[in-house]
């Protein structure tokens, strides 16, 4: 049983590892979500509003303005701009939020 643990942990540390570093993750958050039903609708908004501190109104909004993507989303509400500028810099850096935020002078080097 033990072993089994010690197996469980080790695949759990390398998949996190493997997710945030092609870009998945966000801030603890898994922000590249498929949004393919209501639950995952609004599961994607209350991501947005954690990772932005916006209200669960202005991340909707923003959700919905950047085509139901919730990274866009994120950006977008953390520097102001135009979602074909995400976009842009979405592609250039692989998906990578933190990335995009350090590009655009708002994020953290963490």
């Amino acid at each position: 049983m033990k072993a089994g643990t010690a197996q469980k942990m080790a695949l759990n540390i390398f998949s996190t590892a493997t997710m945030i570093k092609v870009g998945k993750v966000y801030k603890n958050l898994m922000v590249d979500l498929v949004v393919s039903n209501s639950k995952l609708h609004d599961r994607a908004i209350r991501i947005i509003e954690e990772a932005t501190g916006a209200t669960y109104e202005k991340a909707a909004e923003a959700f919905k303005s950047s085509d139901n993507e919730v990274k866009t989303a994120i950006v977008l509400i953390l520097t102001g701009k135009t979602v074909e500028e995400i976009n842009e810099k979405l592609v250039k850096h692989h998906g990578k939020v933190r990335d995009v935020l350090l590009e655009f002078g708002k994020g953290d080097k963490q």
